[in-house]
């Protein structure tokens, strides 16, 4: 079997000359995870539901809500939103059904994340 010509590491400034395929030298090789997922169990947002058909489905959302941070409102704030939500996470059995998808702001995001990210440690989720 023939032998690849050895190549220089990926890594930037590195000239380590590699022969293995990897493109990393040994010091480098975590490189080769650049980029990547750090949780590989959790596969790519595609894998998970997230692709092209996700963001079509999440400019319909943040244009019905006009942009607008729904729990900011509940709350008589006005803040702008970014990210679309599911109400009922997936992971208790919630869909990406429109009636299921809100607009929040990164803030409140993030505390609802924190929120369900406890409960499904707790093992409370479904």
């Amino acid at each position: 079997m023939p032998v690849a010509a050895p190549r220089p590491c990926r890594h930037q400034g590195c000239g380590v000359l590699v022969c293995d395929g990897s493109g990393y030298c040994s010091a480098h090789q975590a490189d080769s995870k650049a980029g990547k997922f750090a949780d590989e169990r959790r596969g790519s947002r595609h894998e998970r539901g997230y692709g092209s058909a996700w963001e079509k489905l999440r400019k319909i959302i943040l244009r019905r809500d006009k942009g607008l941070c729904q729990e900011c409102l509940r709350q008589d704030k006005c803040r702008p939103a970014k990210i679309v939500d599911h109400k009922v996470p997936k992971f208790e059995g919630g869909t990406d059904d429109e009636d299921n998808l809100q607009s929040l702001c990164q803030s409140c995001s993030d505390k609802k994340t924190q929120s369900e990210a406890q409960r499904a440690r707790q093992g409370r989720g479904v």
